[in-house]
């Protein structure tokens, strides 16, 4: 991978369906899980339409509802059936686009992401092929908008320099990573570091999408203790979504191992939705904070989207439950519409300081939805 992403520098709908003042958003491997979850948060969004949808050449061409093997819960919007499907380039509708959302694969998703950057195009990407670079935000919506301060310069500079507005990225982190970052934001803000994390997950087969997916054999009846990459991922992503930027304010400087030492085991269930994960930290500062300071500050924790009011930002950010056998997928994923964060059985660790359960939906603070968000946020702050 290389990643020296520094150098990232006609509408498809009948005139009737546009409405006047809404920004124009383009889904790159529309076709995909990822990418039908991008039109399905889409769809009737108050500051979004959809005007371009991308997928493989075997799908360009067709429309939308016939190059589709449609999978969510929920119909295929009628907005998007006659849409015009077009092949991933930076180009026709896409070309107009105020933003466009990538769901896809890590095989394709480099060139051609950075191919819509290079053309000017603002992406937001579920895809890991830029999250290690040095230069792009990797942003949990609910957790670490101050990293967007990377962006905001570049826009400064280019429009101080009479340049036009510059492409840029964003990457949107691992599904787990987000679940696990969610609790530690407010608690290393109030309490100051933490040093030593340790997280198993028990992730949904969502998560693992639906080509190839996983196989039903292997998950039902079972527990299958290992996703390819999962744990490297989170224990990198965690600490470059802690740690700070730059003097310059131009590069992201990851959280080193002296400072915090993460640790992750990850694990398929047969849940649909919903990521679990329990969770034990320690504080550097001690004597550590109290339990009853622990829980105080997560449930008074509210987020940047939702101080701005963004449409999608979750009304409470963490919900610190107090009953002994929550959170439970089925029960808490869908908080605050799946943008809230669930947190339970907060209590004292006898080997670390403490330890807890915490519960996030996958694709939807964990991915698409976050994207959602992430677009809310750049446009409140004036971005796109």
């Amino acid at each position: 991978m290389n990643h020296h992403t520094q150098l990232f520098k006609h509408s498809t709908y009948p005139s009737t369906q546009i409405i006047m003042g809404l920004k124009k958003a383009g889904v790159l491997g529309a076709t995909g899980s990822v990418g039908q979850r991008f039109i399905l948060l889409l769809a009737n969004h108050p500051e979004f339409e959809v005007h371009a949808l991308g997928a493989s050449s075997r799908s360009a061409g067709k429309e939308y509802q016939d190059a589709v093997a449609w999978k969510q819960t929920e119909l295929l919007p009628e907005l998007a059936k006659s849409v015009m499907v077009q092949e991933c380039k930076p180009e026709g509708a896409f070309a107009e686009c105020d933003i466009v959302f990538s769901g896809l694969d890590a095989d394709y998703a480099g060139e051609i992401e950075k191919e819509f950057v290079e053309a000017g195009l603002v992406v937001v990407s579920n895809a890991k092929n830029y999250r290690r670079s040095p230069d792009v935000p990797l942003i949990v919506p609910i957790v670490n908008t101050e990293h967007l301060s990377v962006i905001e310069k570049k826009v400064a500079d280019a429009k101080a320099a009479g340049s036009k507005k510059p492409g840029f990225i964003i990457c949107i982190s691992n599904c787990s990573t987000a679940g696990l970052v969610a609790p530690l934001k407010p608690l290393v803000d109030a309490f100051g570091p933490i040093d030593a994390l340790s997280a198993t997950t028990l992730q949904a087969i969502s998560g693992a999408g639906f080509s190839p997916g996983v196989p039903g054999m292997d998950v039902l009846d079972n527990i299958i203790p290992y996703i390819s990459g999962e744990e490297d991922k989170m224990e990198w992503e965690t600490k470059k979504i802690l740690g700070s930027t730059n003097a310059a304010n131009t590069e992201f400087v990851p959280l080193s191992d002296d400072v915090m030492k993460v640790s992750a085991q990850c694990n398929r269930v047969a849940v649909t939705d919903g990521h679990t994960e329990c969770i034990s930290l320690r504080f550097a500062n001690r004597p550590p904070p109290s339990l009853a300071s622990v829980k105080k500050t997560l449930s008074e924790y509210v987020c940047e989207a939702t101080k701005l009011g963004c449409h999608s930002a979750p009304k409470n950010t963490i919900h610190v439950l107090e009953q002994p056998d929550r959170p439970q997928p089925r029960l808490d994923r869908n908080r605050d519409n799946g943008y809230g964060v669930s947190v339970g059985r907060i209590r004292e660790d006898p080997v670390l300081d403490f330890k807890m359960v915490v519960l996030s939906h996958n694709t939807i603070i964990g991915a698409a939805g976050a994207g959602i968000l992430i677009a809310e946020l750049l446009k409140a702050k004036n971005l796109i």
